[in-house]
């Protein structure tokens, strides 16, 4: 990514990864996670990390707000993940070698202006576009990698909406858009 957020090049997959999965193993008692010295790790960035067991989710969480240098974004995205998404009890140990760890790096979210479903539908780039969509107190965000499971735009934006305590039918005045997109790395089967 370059400094405006935007996608960009630099960043080691693999080393994203095994930071991911090592902070789990050393919350189980496994060695500290060795921090290389590498500036683009130091640069702050929005992460999520998600954890799947035999394809299912097993909890997903992370920060659409650049917050942390990006060493310790994808630390604190993997523990939530593990231990302190809501939807899931916290990990236990034994579940560790059958966990599949994905990274998403977001790019910094902007508004997207609509004013009814039927345009924010016109403007989605499906399998590109991660979302927010707030109104008052309720938010829901879906991150671009939810296009493999839900790929029609309309069921994507229902599913959104269900998750952030909308309406499913019509539309709220006022309701607000952002978007932004997503670097994605998945470990090997």
């Amino acid at each position: 990514m370059s400094g405006d957020g935007s996608p960009g090049v630099g960043f080691d997959p693999e080393l994203l990864l095994s930071i991911a999965r090592g902070t789990l193993v050393e919350r189980f008692g496994g060695p500290p996670v060795p921090r290389p010295p590498l500036p683009w790790l130091e640069e702050p960035r929005a992460v999520f990390v998600t954890l799947k067991i035999a394809g299912a989710l097993r909890g997903c969480v992370g920060q659409l707000v650049a917050r942390y240098p990006l060493f310790e974004a994808v630390q604190v995205a993997a523990r939530n993940a593990a231990f302190e998404d809501s939807r899931f009890p916290p990990l236990h140990e034994r579940e560790l070698p059958r966990v599949r760890i994905d990274v998403s790096v977001l790019t910094s979210p902007e508004p997207l202006e609509v004013h009814d479903e039927a345009e924010l539908l016109s403007k989605l780039r499906p399998g590109v576009d991660g979302l927010v969509l707030s109104h008052d107190f309720h938010s829901g965000l879906f991150i671009p990698e939810m296009w493999k499971q839900l790929p029609e735009p309309r069921e994507f934006v229902s599913w959104l909406k269900r998750k952030a305590g909308l309406p499913l039918h019509g539309w709220l005045p006022g309701t607000k858009v952002q978007r932004f997109t997503a670097e994605h790395w998945e470990e090997a089967q």
